[in-house]
């Protein structure tokens, strides 16, 4: 058997929105990933617009999975420019991104988020995907903070 067969998958899932702060998540992760030689899993999960808790109505011509696609992919270029030789899986997921984010937990060696930083008044009231992550993740889970 060859030693790529021996060798258990592994497999790094990070969050990735856009933001500056999961940016950062992504390029850690990647660095970890080349260095561990797994896989990463670039994850965008977006969720439809609310208002009073209500879906907004969008035009007609508005795809937003598709413009998260777009977003998720470009986001991934931008890092991966060097090419590293990780594999990177793009995950675009209609969901609330801090369940889809601990579902693909389940299948991971670790989950890379960004922190927002959040005051601690704001994270007790609203909630963060980085905090719920933390608390609830099936693997260990490094938040990465953007450098200020």
């Amino acid at each position: 058997m060859s030693a790529e067969k021996e060798r258990p998958h592994r497999r790094i899932v990070v969050g990735v929105d856009g933001s500056a702060s999961s940016m950062a998540a992504l390029r850690w992760a990647l660095r970890q990933a080349e260095t561990t030689g797994a896989e990463v899993a670039a994850v965008y999960a977006w969720k439809y617009p609310m208002s009073f808790g209500a879906p907004i109505p969008l035009l007609p011509d508005v795809d937003i999975a598709a413009e998260a696609g777009t977003a998720l992919a470009a986001a991934i270029a931008r890092e991966t420019a060097g090419d590293s030789g990780v594999r990177v899986r793009r995950l675009v997921v209609l969901g609330d991104p801090a369940a889809v984010l601990l579902r693909e937990s389940e299948r991971a060696e670790l989950l890379v988020v960004g922190d927002r930083g959040r005051d601690e008044v704001a994270r007790a009231m609203l909630g963060s995907v980085s905090q719920r992550c933390v608390h609830h993740a099936a693997c260990p889970v490094v938040v990465v903070r953007e450098r200020r």
